[in-house]
Formats: structure tokens, sequence, C-alpha cells
């Protein structure tokens, strides 16, 4: 008996040493499987944050981080090896980068269109009514640069309509844009409608035009993702109808139905 016990003691301590190694490892990995990280057009910016929230409360344990910006500029992090579990772009060209490089996980879902407002200082003091007042002599405007989606669409709103404009600022994302009405260093900028409604010193102007240059928001798990499980449920939360409820509350439109 003395025998046994003795190797039954032996064998109990190479066990316990055996699940040291493995509980030793394993924090690591599950802190990289319960952090979710996201890249999202900075335009997706407070309705992300709010699905993030819900996303952390439906899933205990687990932390979403975003990385704002111009979709150009996400996407080429993207494929160049930055690490992320999901991508969410303001514009199909710009998912379609991450696509073509096979950094995608399946396809991309349309979940959300946005479409552009002039936004103008409280008050209006450039006395900017419609889309034609922004070629007029003298008046600053703001809009994002062309590879961004926010400057696409305007330069498209604007070529269709037929108007010259030099824009006083060519911005990144569209919040560079947007803050330079804020600061009253332009007297006006081209900016998504949620942008306008999400910001307390600004007003926005509806111009008809911008209805031929109207976004679509396409959203995809990432190849790479640490837990593709959990990048596909964020997805399902995006285009799932509460997350449809939070994005058409900060003005987004529903996708195009085909």
């Amino acid at each position: 008996m003395t025998i046994r016990r003795a190797l039954a003691t032996l064998t109990g301590l190479a066990l316990l040493a055996t699940s040291g190694c493995t509980a030793d490892d394993r924090p690591d990995r599950t802190d990289d499987r319960r952090t979710l990280t996201v890249f999202a057009a900075a335009s997706l910016t407070e309705s992300f944050t709010a699905i993030g929230r819900e996303f952390e409360a439906n899933h205990p344990g687990v932390t979403v981080t975003f990385t704002f910006g111009g979709s150009s500029a996400l996407a080429t992090q993207i494929t160049q090896g930055a690490p992320a579990d999901v991508f969410a772009a303001a514009a199909p060209r710009n998912m379609t980068t991450v696509t073509d490089a096979g950094a995608a996980a399946g396809a991309p879902v349309v979940f959300a269109r946005n479409q552009l407002v002039i936004a103008v200082p409280k008050g209006n003091p450039g006395r900017v009514r419609r889309l034609a007042d922004l070629g007029r002599r003298g008046t600053k405007v703001a809009i994002c640069a062309e590879q961004v989606p926010c400057g696409a669409a305007a330069r498209a709103a604007l070529d269709a309509s037929g108007i010259e404009l030099v824009p006083a600022t060519l911005e990144q994302d569209v919040r560079g844009a947007l803050a330079k009405v804020r600061l009253g260093e332009v007297d006006a900028a081209l900016v998504y409608r949620t942008d306008a409604r999400a910001a307390a010193e600004v007003d926005g102007i509806e111009f008809p035009e911008s209805a031929r240059a109207v976004n679509d928001y396409p959203i995809v798990a990432l190849r790479d993702a640490r837990d593709p499980a959990t990048a596909r449920a964020f997805v399902d939360l995006v285009t799932s109808a509460r997350g449809a409820a939070v994005l058409t509350a900060a003005g987004f439109q529903p996708p195009a139905v085909l």
C-alpha cells in the first residue's frame, strides 16, 4: 500500500505540473479570443460604439475595441497585416480592396446606407442654403479627399450638378471635414447626414443632389480573426433588427432592397 500510495502521489504531482503548464499558456490565448477588434468607417463611431456596448453585455468576458478612420486607410492597413477581426467600410470600393486581397472570411453584407448633407456652423454665418452656394466666391468649404468614401460621394454630387468647387481643405475622413466646421475654419462642409446629426455645434442642410451619391456600407468578418465565431456574432448583431434600429436612430438608411 505504501508503494501504491507513493506512485499515486507522484502521478498526481505530474498531472498537476502538466496542468499548470497548460494553464500558464491558456490566459494569453483566452485574452486574444476575448478581445474583438473592429475596423470601421469614421462615420460609424457613435452607432458602433453603442452596438459594441450591447455586444459586450450579451457576451460576458468579451471586450470590443474599435479603430475608426477613413475606409481607404483602414482597408490598406488590413491588407498589410494589421490585426483586426471585423471590417465595416463606408463604400463597397474599399471593401473590394480587402476581398480582392483574400482577407475576408466570406462575402460582405451591406447593412446600411448614408447620404450627404451640407454642414454649417450654428447660425449659418456663411448663409449657405443649397449646394450651388458652395461655389460662391469667398465661400470656404471642406470636403473629404476623393479616395475616401465621403469625398467620392461629394465629387459625384458636385459633378452631377455641374458645380465648380475649389475646396479650402481636403480631409482624410468625414470627422476631419466636420471638425473644420465646428472650429469655424470653413463656412460649410459636405459630410454624412449621420455625422451632422451627431454634432451639436453644427446644422445639417439637406440638398436633393445628394440622392445621386448614396453610399452603401458593407461589413465582413476577416479571415485572420482570432476568434471567427465571435467575429461572425458581431456581424450578425450589426445586420440584425436590433443593429438596424441603432443605425436608423443615428440617421442611417436601411440597405436597398434588391
